[in-house]
């Protein structure tokens, strides 16, 4: 055995400490850390390997199996990883319920007037509640599938990346050689999603504040100087590493975005033309914009599982009527309504941001653009937090020992990628769809229903009768590629003409 690294074999079976039986586990341990890898895929061993990285498997007891199989289904049953989460501060069904609301709420709901003249009034709003159920059941499908990898893993709590490199481990054997790809692919696009997010957030900044400033100074100047502007403030924000200190001014930025809505809603709801001026459906060709932008605004499958894993009484996540439910369907009746009015008071010049639209003349309109430009500022910092967290993570090692240097390093670069993509791309409406259509139609309607369809392959019946979840999800999965390719053209190519 190598003299760097030991495995260690972790008995779990003291009836005194856990409820159900437990299997032991296979933990590789790191002298340099003085700690144990919590890798899922560290700790894991897939069932048909015998070693791993060269580094014999030790055995309990004189027992010639690898430690760590698959469990029956029996054994499986027995065990409730909701009985072994261990939290400092568990979080109550109100408190799940207001962060998914702020979760899900960003950007994306000042953008659903637009997605509505791409979409056409009445289609616009039928079609929003039926995003908005189709992501909510893709989520159902995520945290049903996580429970029942708990279950077979006997591990309390997974994320949204490790329930799909779990749901390939244990999955049929031709798809296990794919669990770390399944991980970093799930990562990729959460790094990808999030940093695109803040790169619509530069440009809805900008866009906001130029309005202002061209109105006052009667000048023209080009977004772009905005941008740049906004560059070393995001830097100095960007170099906060510790999230608390960033509570606070997303404390700030709620009371600003509530106070600029108000006002946006007091414009929108002041003489209302005529209902049938608005066409109750645009075109067929439109249609790929609004699918972008109404999943970028209605898909929080981000924020899904440390909610759930976080939770006092975790199975009211997905019961009836439940947090996800309810909470999902205040979040599509809030975009709905302001898409719908939105529109209905603008008609086609509805712009990106509704908050374009109220008139300049009034200091009141040009507050509002102020506040919401400030508290998306403000959101940044909390927003590049997170894809911050995953690329940090995935590259530290190879800093060495300027590691407090090499993240600062990482994090102005990355705020200056965040800042050059909004410039090359100032266009906000094609932009917010082709985020959605990228990632979200990717992360929040085709990866649960690749990871259901895995976890439930092998199961007695799990395809259901006449493979109806097989069915299901290929309809779902076609959806999603649908959306994606569809999406990404059509705003690709607005982006390129200039729109």
């Amino acid at each position: 055995m190598s003299h760097n690294t030991k495995n260690l074999a972790i008995p779990l079976h003291d009836d005194r400490i856990q409820k159900t039986p437990m299997r032991p586990m296979i933990a590789e341990y790191e002298p340099k850390k003085h700690g144990v890898k919590t890798e899922l895929s560290d700790v894991m061993l897939v069932k048909y390997k015998c070693e791993k990285n060269d580094v014999p498997i030790t055995v309990t007891n004189g027992s010639t199996l690898p430690l760590v199989e698959r469990p029956t289904d029996e054994e499986a049953a027995l065990y409730n990883p909701f009985e072994h989460r261990k939290l400092a501060h568990p979080t109550s069904d109100l408190d799940t319920f207001i962060h998914l609301l702020k979760g899900s709420l960003g950007t994306g709901i000042l953008a659903m007037p637009m997605a509505f003249r791409n979409a056409g009034l009445t289609f616009g709003l039928f079609a929003t509640f039926f995003i908005g159920a189709v992501c909510t059941y893709c989520v159902h499908i995520l945290v049903k599938s996580a429970h029942v990898l708990c279950r077979r893993l006997q591990t309390p709590s997974l994320g949204f990346a490790d329930v799909a490199e779990a749901a390939f481990l244990v999955g049929p054997e031709p798809v296990q050689k794919y669990a770390r790809l399944a991980k970093a692919t799930i990562n990729s696009f959460l790094v990808i999603d999030l940093i695109g997010c803040c790169c619509v957030y530069i440009v809805f900044i900008s866009t906001n504040i130029k309005e202002v400033i061209d109105y006052y100074t009667e000048t023209d100047k080009d977004l772009r100087m905005y941008m740049a502007l906004l560059l070393p403030l995001l830097i100095i924000f960007s170099l906060v590493r510790n999230l608390k200190y960033l509570a606070p001014f997303s404390m700030v930025a709620n009371v600003l975005i509530a106070t600029g809505m108000g006002i946006t809603f007091y414009y929108i709801f002041q003489d209302l033309p005529t209902i049938s001026d608005a066409p109750n459906f645009s075109s067929w060709s439109q249609l790929p914009l609004f699918f972008g932008t109404a999943i970028f605004a209605l898909e929080g499958i981000g924020v899904v599982m440390p909610l759930e894993n976080n939770m006092k009484t975790p199975m009211h996540f997905v019961g009836c009527p439940g947090v996800l439910n309810t909470g999902m369907f205040v979040v599509v009746l809030l975009y709905s309504t302001v898409g719908f009015f939105g529109y209905w008071k603008y008609g086609e010049n509805t712009k990106a941001s509704i908050t374009l639209n109220p008139p300049q003349d009034e200091i009141l309109s040009q507050s509002a653009k102020v506040m919401i430009a400030v508290a998306i500022f403000l959101t940044y910092g909390l927003q590049f937090y997170v894809p911050m967290e995953i690329i940090w993570k995935n590259t530290k090692q190879y800093f060495g020992s300027r590691r407090l240097l090499g993240e600062y390093f990482l994090r102005i670069l990355l705020v200056i990628f965040t800042v050059c993509v909004a410039v090359a791309i100032p266009n906000l409406g094609p932009f917010i769809s082709l985020v959605g259509a990228v990632c979200l139609s990717t992360l929040g309607l085709m990866f649960p229903s690749v990871i259901e369809l895995v976890t439930v392959w092998e199961l007695e019946n799990g395809l259901g009768k006449w493979n109806w979840r097989l069915w299901k999800n290929i309809v779902i999965i076609a959806f999603g590629v649908l959306g994606f390719v569809t999406g990404t053209y059509v705003s690709i190519q607005d982006i390129l003409e200039g729109k």
